[in-house]
């Protein structure tokens, strides 16, 4: 299995990188799953269905389940940070890359996604120059970058070449989970 992460901040392309290369990758036979770090709290299912008035009426665990999906819905008494490693071993086995979005802090090879903020914004530094995870910057305007870099510059605007360096570096990629009580 491959593991690629990819960070950077809100608005910068990430889920929409993702997203497309996601089918360029299923287009190759790859089997594809996804770990996605969230943000305060969020919701996959909604006020009135089953599965949220189990969870609101208490219970730890709600696995909802068809013939095409399953979901697993898991509360924390208190908060709890999950690390990487811990939701790609959650995931089923078979896959052959898991897309990691978010997740800046771990040390799992990332691309960094860089879109220049728009002028109402503060600038937004990068993370490339103090994190050795890093192997790759995808943005829409390299010329723009505010830290030189040695590091392969990807066009975030051409999600297949993206996913054409990703699948000519794969052997980089191969993921090895840390020993049981090792860093996250």
């Amino acid at each position: 299995m491959k593991v690629i992460g990819f960070a950077g901040y809100s608005g910068s392309g990430k889920t929409t990188l993702v997203e497309q290369i996601i089918p360029l990758l299923r287009a190759q036979g790859l089997r594809v799953s996804v770990v996605k770090h969230a943000h305060h709290r969020f919701d996959i299912d909604h006020p009135g269905k089953d599965s949220w008035r189990h969870r609101k009426a208490g219970a730890q665990e709600v696995v909802i389940a068809s013939d095409l999906r399953l979901a697993l819905v898991r509360e924390f008494d208190q908060p709890t940070q999950v690390s990487v490693h811990q939701m790609i071993a959650a995931l089923s086995p078979g896959a052959d890359w898991v897309l990691v979005e978010g997740f800046k802090e771990s040390g799992i090879p990332k691309v960094e996604v860089w879109r220049e903020p728009a002028a109402a914004e503060p600038p937004r530094p990068v993370r490339y120059p103090g994190d050795a995870a890093i192997v790759a910057v995808a943005t829409d305007d390299a010329s723009r970058l505010p830290a030189p870099t040695s590091l392969p510059l990807l066009d975030l605007n051409q999600p297949a070449q993206v996913a054409q360096w990703l699948l000519a570096q794969g052997e980089r990629f191969t993921y090895h989970a840390p020993p049981a009580g090792g860093t996250p």
